[in-house]
């Protein structure tokens, strides 16, 4: 009686009528497929979240008690920017930005929501779809770098930089870092076949990231990179199966290092390369360069509990915060300038809880981690308020959360009847 009690505990929700289960596995591919297209307002990505909504809210989409701190944080996050935006409201762009913050939010919950359920398959749906539009982002970004769109020598470009199907090439480098990492893993421990089809996408993606220009992404991708194979690495129990991922990174470094060599060997990768190397731009030093603003707007969040309000930071300085932590101090006060950081570093702490835990998604989960820290990290020196792809790597970790509890928790035992 406890055992069968217990085998029905944790049965997944995939009981679905014939056809179900194919098209929303379908669906979470399309959505990873469209987050790569956000060139266009609304994207693809909002047409997928929103059939995603409706198809998995129609066939079970479960609210479970997991995500209750996930809401709550969100929710006051979200009231802090509305209050505080409420003298604003006149402006389209303000208002226009409080939707867009209750949006991700809701996002958020919505991958939290499906993947806590057949989580294993739909994260892998959710891989394919992402690596596929990282491939396409990335050769339109190539393609585009190196002006072979006749009759249109900026397409896909901004400032000289690979932008692909993104209007900001730093957003096109943030978002490659999580695809790239599919990948990797993919070469580092697949079959020939498969981790060759891998290899040759994250070379694509790879050099998109360095044609995006975009420092973040650089280091991003490197730090995120090493941290994976680290967990990789520990969480591996097969001897052989260490020595292989050894080998093929050395192999790897080698082999990009003689790569950006010859990529840097032409003057207008190379030119481009050391300027945007250099560890302080002109933007950033001075008393209001972009780490002066940090100690100055720090200082205005102190003195004022409802901040200033969204995108009013440059009415006070030359740029925006470039810090999505003190963004949110300046754009909903103390609220969400609490709320904030607590929801992303609690998020940070849970997933470090979860990391060793033998799930049967380990492998999905690890580069997701490792992805979801290098965003953290890029937090403190951009504005990533509004990144699609950050938000579904939030909701993603606590659905992830919830899916694990049956691995963590010791099962109940119910005694039989009298």
């Amino acid at each position: 009686m406890a055992q069968s009690t217990a085998a029905r505990l944790v049965v997944p929700a995939t009981s679905q009528a014939p056809g179900v289960v194919p098209l929303q596995r379908a669906l979470l591919w399309f959505a990873g497929f469209a987050g790569a297209i956000v060139i266009v307002e609304p994207s693809p990505y909002e047409i997928a979240v929103l059939t995603m909504l409706l198809v998995f809210g129609a066939t079970g989409l479960r609210l479970r008690a997991a995500f209750l701190p996930l809401i709550a944080l969100l929710f006051l996050l979200n009231i802090g920017y509305t209050i505080c935006a409420a003298w604003l409201m006149d402006s389209s762009e303000i208002l226009s930005w409080i939707l867009t913050s209750w949006y991700m939010a809701v996002c958020a919950v919505i991958f939290a929501m499906i993947v806590a359920d057949d989580t294993a398959a739909r994260l892998d749906a959710l891989r394919g779809g992402l690596i596929a539009g990282a491939v396409v982002t990335s050769l339109a970004g190539i393609v585009g770098y190196f002006h072979l769109v006749p009759g249109h020598p900026e397409a896909f470009t901004l400032y000289g930089r690979a932008a692909g199907t993104f209007k900001d090439p730093n957003v096109l480098g943030a978002f490659l870092i999580l695809p790239a990492l599919f990948a990797l893993q993919s070469v580092l421990i697949d079959t020939p076949g498969r981790a060759l089809r891998n290899a040759l996408a994250l070379a694509l993606i790879a050099l998109a990231v360095l044609l995006s220009f975009s420092r973040a992404a650089w280091g991003q991708l490197v730090f995120a990179s090493v941290l994976l194979f680290a967990l990789m690495y520990l969480t591996t129990p097969s001897t052989m199966l260490r020595r292989r991922m050894v080998v093929l990174a050395v192999l790897g470094i080698a082999l990009a290092a003689a790569a950006l060599a010859v990529l840097l060997s032409f003057d207008t990768i190379g030119n481009l390369f050391k300027e945007r190397a250099a560890l302080e731009q002109s933007y950033d030093a001075g008393r209001f360069g972009r780490f002066g603003r940090y100690v100055l707007g720090a200082q205005m969040a102190l003195d004022l509990p409802l901040g200033i309000g969204p995108l009013q930071f440059h009415n006070y300085f030359p740029e925006d915060t470039h810090n999505s932590y003190l963004n949110a101090f300046m754009s909903g006060g103390w609220l969400s300038g609490i709320c904030y950081p607590a929801l992303i570093f609690s998020s940070v702490y849970l997933a470090s809880r979860h990391v060793f835990v033998r799930v049967p998604w380990q492998r999905a989960y690890l580069a997701i981690f490792a992805a979801f820290i290098g965003a953290v990290g890029e937090s403190f020196i951009i504005d990533t308020d509004h990144w699609r792809h950050f938000w579904m790597m939030l909701g993603l970790l606590w659905g992830m959360f919830a899916a694990a509890w049956q691995y963590v928790t010791p099962p109940r035992h119910f005694a039989p009847p009298p």
